[in-house]
C-alpha cells in the first residue's frame, strides 16, 4: 500500500515545518539550551503541524546524538538517525505513547495515564505522553490529569493538542506552554505542493494547485490528501495537454472555482455590468458548480480588494494569501471600486450567502443580490 503523501512529506526537523515559525523558534531555542517543558499545549487549525511538533520534541528529547554530541545539541534539532528518531517517525516508539481524546476520553483511561506515566521509559531517557482532540475529556477526566500535569515524574513529557483551546478548563491551560498553531498561508502551501508534485512526478497545473492550496484553507495535510487523491488522475482521465491535470478536473473534485472565475465575475460587478454579470452566474450555474461557496469566496475576494484600497499597508498580509500576480490584479480592480457602494454590496453577498445556505434555490439569492446592486 502506497504511503500517503501527507505522511510520506511530514516535517523531519523543526526547520521543515512551515508557517509557524514563531513556535520554531522557540522550541529550537529551548533544545539549544536543554530547557524544554514538562507539559506543552498546542492548539489551533486541523492540519497546521500540532501533532507533527509534538512528534518532532519527542525526538528532541531522546535523540541519541544530542546526548552525546554538545556541539550537535546546539543545532536544536533531532539527528534523525539514531535509533529513537527512527522509531519515532515510524511510529513504533515504546517511549511514545499518543492517545486519541475523542475515543479516550473517560477517567479510566486517565488512571491508566497516570499508572503507566510512572514506569521508566523502555530505552530512551522520556516517555512522551501526545494527548490528541484534548478538548473531548470528560470534566472528571480532566479532574484526573491535574495533578499529573502540574508535576509529571522527571522521565515524562506531556503535550496536549486541541482544534477546540476555548473548550479546554482554566486549570488545564495554566499548568502548560501554550503554543498557537495558525493557519498556513496559500502562498506556503502552494510552496509545498509544487515541491511535491515535482518529486513525486504529478504534472498539474499552476490554476490547479492554487485552486487545491486554497481549498484547504489554511490546512497543510488537507491540501496534501487532496493533492494525493487528485494525482490519480494522471492514470486515468486527462483533462489536460500531455495528461497534465487541469482546473476543470480540480473544480470537479474540490465543488469550488478556481480564483481566475472570482476575478471574472468581480471585475464584471465593479464595472457594474448587469447583463454579463447575470449570464456569468448562469454558465456557472450551468457547469455545476458549488454558488454557495462561491459566493462565500467572492464576499471574501471583494473583501480584499476593499480592504487594500482603503489601507495599502494590507498588502503585506495578502502577500501570505495571494500570489504577487493576483495582488496585482487586485489592485487594479480596486482601481474600479468605490468605498461606499462596496460596503453596501458586501453586505448585500453576506445576505445573499446567508439565505443561499437554506435554499433549495442557491442562484435566486444571488441574482436578487446582484439585480439590487446593479440596476
Amino acid at each position: 500500500m502506497a504511503l500517503a503523501l501527507y505522511r510520506k512529506y511530514r516535517p523531519k526537523k523543526l526547520e521543515e515545518l512551515l508557517g509557524q515559525e514563531t513556535n520554531v523558534q522557540i522550541i529550537k531555542n529551548a533544545a539549544k539550551a536543554g530547557r524544554l517543558g514538562h507539559a506543552y499545549l498546542f492548539y489551533g487549525p486541523r492540519g497546521t503541524g500540532k501533532t507533527t511538533t509534538a512528534r518532532l520534541i519527542a525526538k528532541l528529547l531522546n535523540c541519541e546524538k544530542r546526548r552525546t554530541d554538545a556541539e550537535f545539541k546546539k543545532l536544536g534539532e533531532p539527528c534523525n538517525e539514531c535509533r529513537h528518531c527512527k522509531e519515532i517517525d515510524l511510529q513504533n516508539s515504546f517511549d511514545v505513547i499518543e492517545i486519541d481524546a475523542a475515543s479516550n476520553r473517560g477517567i479510566d483511561e486517565i488512571r491508566n495515564l497516570k499508572d503507566s506515566i510512572k514506569t521508566s521509559p523502555a530505552s530512551g531517557e522520556y516517555k512522551v505522553y501526545i494527548i490528541d482532540e484534548v478538548h473531548m475529556l470528560t470534566t472528571p477526566a480532566f479532574n484526573a490529569l491535574l495533578k499529573t500535569l502540574e508535576e509529571p515524574p522527571a522521565h515524562a513529557v506531556l503535550i496536549l493538542a486541541t482544534t477546540e483551546y476555548e473548550k479546554l478548563p482554566a486549570t488545564i491551560v495554566s499548568r502548560a506552554q501554550r503554543f498557537l498553531f495558525r493557519k498556513l498561508p496559500k502562498v506556503k502551501i502552494m510552496e509545498k505542493l509544487e515541491m511535491i508534485a515535482k518529486a513525486e512526478k504529478i504534472q498539474i497545473d499552476g490554476p490547479a494547485l492554487e485552486l487545491i492550496a486554497a481549498s484547504a484553507e489554511g490546512s497543510l495535510r488537507d491540501a496534501e490528501s487532496l493533492l494525493d487523491q487528485i494525482s490519480s488522475l494522471t492514470h486515468s482521465t486527462r483533462s489536460g495537454p500531455a495528461g497534465k491535470i487541469g482546473l476543470p478536473a480540480v473544480e470537479r473534485i474540490t465543488g469550488r472555482v478556481g480564483l481566475k472565475k472570482v476575478e471574472g465575475l468581480t471585475e464584471l460587478i465593479l464595472k457594474r455590468d448587469l447583463k454579463s454579470s447575470i449570464n456569468y452566474l448562469a454558465e456557472l450555474n450551468e457547469e455545476g458548480h458549488n454558488l454557495v461557496q462561491f459566493t462565500k469566496d467572492l464576499i471574501h475576494y471583494i473583501r480584499k480588494i476593499l480592504a487594500l484600497k482603503m489601507s495599502p499597508a494590507v498588502e503585506a498580509v495578502l502577500r501570505g494569501e495571494l500570489t504577487g500576480e493576483e495582488i496585482e490584479k487586485v489592485k487594479q480592480l480596486g482601481a474600479l471600486l468605490e468605498a461606499a457602494p462596496a460596503v453596501k454590496l458586501l453586505q448585500s453577498l453576506i445576505r445573499a450567502y446567508s439565505e443561499m445556505r437554506y435554499s433549495p434555490f442557491a442562484i435566486v439569492p444571488l441574482e436578487i443580490a446582484l439585480i439590487e446592486q446593479l440596476s
